[in-house]
This record gives C-alpha cells, structure tokens and sequence, in this order.
C-alpha cells in the first residue's frame, strides 16, 4: 500500500508537492499516492510519476467539506507521510488528517528528507530571521507552500492505477453561501517571472511611470512595499511583497528605492537573480542581492530602461 500521500484541491500545487513526494520514494522506497477531487487530473499524475490516485467522490463541492473523508483514507492506508499543499484551505484539512492520524504537523515547509527513519524539514521562523530544522516521527504531516518545488513533469503513459472513491463523509455542515471574489489588477504577480518592486524611495504616485516603464522594458509585472500599498495606496493590496503579503520567486527580482528590512526581504529571497536600487550603500537590500547599484533611483531607473529598450 502507498506509503507517501498527496493532497491539495489546486492540482498544480499537487503536481509540485509530487516532485517531494518522488524525492522520498527514492529515500524511503515506498509507493506515492495522489489524492485529488478531480477525476480530470487522475492521469496526468499517473503520467508524473504517481503510483496510484484516489479520485474522492462525493456531493458536496466545497473542497473543506472532505477532510474527515481524506483523513479516513490515510488511516485505513496507513500513510506514512502527508503532504498537503500549503493553502489555506489545505491547512485547514492538514489538521483535522493530523488528529486523527494523531501525527505530527509541520506547516510551510522550504525542504523535506528522510533522515534516521523520521522526516526531517525546515522552515523559516522569527519573520524569517532564522530556518528551524525540525524532525517528525512516522506518520507525520507537512504542509508545503505553492512554488516551493518545480511541478513534476510527464515521463509517459506510467502503470499507475486509478481508484474512484465514493464518500458519504462529505460534511454536510460546510456549505458557502455567498462568494466574493478577491479581484486582481494585472497578473497574479506570486507566479511572475519577472518583478519590478518599488518602495519608500519614491516620491510621489505619478513617479510610478518611472517604475512602468521598467517594468515593460523587462517583461515584469510590478509590486511594492508595504508603505506604498497599504499606508500611500499607491498601488493595490495585491501588490504587496512580504512576509504578510505576496511570496514570490521569480527568475528577476528588481527592487528601487527599498531599504530591504527583513519583513520584505522573506518575500523576495527565492528569487533567482536580485537587483537593488537604492542611495544608501549600508541599506540591508544589498546584503540579500546578486547586483546592487547605489545610486538615486530617479537616475538610475531612467538610464537602465533605456539600455532595455534597445
């Protein structure tokens, strides 16, 4: 029976939490299990690399409303490790599988191995001021957050099976009455590949032009600092990069007029490549970048996107 479980209701955070879950395979020799709501997704899994999918069934479709029914596969299974995409609602079901499992729970894990028969993870505390290792006895729980491993990629048609599983443990008391959709300005700027961040440094809301037009000479969608989002409102809610706000991890990061005090700098610290802009050669943004240019950013910015755009 499958000892490494899968779960998550945005398939994509699925297909990514797979590529941890093949990594154990290797460490712990036992079978990967998927475990997805949509029975559309059942062989793409199969053809990453999963040894089996249980496709849950029921009549309720709010993905909460089956936690008790995940959480009876796994103990009947008897799973050995959980992966759960680190969402909220993901969380929210890593629990109620945790106490009755009565496992340990690791939540937004960075990494996952297999050492001396427990699994081992780690995970940013203190704001992001220090990574904590910590060790969980078999079963135990992790949730992962989205990005934090590349999607598993198809490797053919694999001999992996596909299970229907009809529940009647959908729990009727979960039932949404109104939904309010968040509305995003532009890009979901989490899953960029390229960032153009600005902060403090800038002066006034019409010198975002400046910061525009970077930002199409790149190819990149543009976020900001706390201070620009929530205390100026120069820029929408969903434009805020840190440790409360949006997590990206794009190939180029390009940051102006931003100091880089560590509540940002959680946000941005998987980036790929950083750039820093900014006129204080001791700003803590430059201890976190790959290039930095101190200089005012009012000339510099204007300067760089010139040199873009040929």
């Amino acid at each position: 029976m499958p000892g490494i479980w899968i779960y998550s209701e945005d398939s994509a955070v699925a297909r990514q939490l797979l590529t941890a879950g093949l990594e154990l395979k290797q460490a712990m020799h036992q079978a990967v299990a998927v475990l997805t709501l949509s029975s559309e997704d059942a062989p793409a899994f199969i053809a990453a690399g999963a040894d089996k999918v249980y496709v849950v069934k029921g009549n309720n479709p709010w993905p909460e409303s089956y936690a008790k029914a995940v959480a009876d596969i796994v103990v009947k299974e008897e799973a050995q490790v959980v992966l759960v995409g680190g969402t909220l609602r993901g969380k929210d079901l890593a629990a109620t599988v945790a106490a009755t499992l009565k496992a340990g729970l690791v939540t937004d894990a960075l990494s996952i191995s297999y050492v001396n028969d427990a699994i081992e993870t780690t995970r940013l505390v203190y704001g992001g001021l220090a990574v904590r290792t910590e060790s969980v006895a078999l079963p135990a729980l992790v949730t992962i957050p989205a990005r934090t491993f590349p999607e598993a990629t198809a490797q053919g048609v694999g001999p992996g099976e596909v299970v229907t599983v009809e529940t009647a443990n959908a729990d009727a008391r979960v039932a949404i009455t109104n939904v309010c959709p968040i509305v995003r300005h532009g890009a979901d700027i989490a899953a960029a590949d390229r960032v153009v961040c600005v902060g403090r440094g800038l002066n006034k809301k019409e010198d975002l032009a400046l910061v525009e037009a970077l930002a199409a000479a790149v190819g990149a969608e543009i976020g900001c600092t706390r201070g620009i989002s929530e205390d100026y409102h120069w820029l929408p809610n969903d434009r805020y990069i840190g440790i409360s706000g949006q997590k990206v991890k794009p190939e180029l990061y390009i940051g102006m007029g931003i100091s880089g005090q560590v509540q940002h700098v959680v946000g941005v610290r998987d980036s790929k490549v950083i750039v820093a802009i900014d006129t204080n050669e001791k700003a803590p943004i430059f201890e976190a970048a790959d290039y930095g240019i101190v200089g005012d950013l009012y000339e510099v910015v204007p300067l760089l996107t010139k040199a873009l755009q040929k």
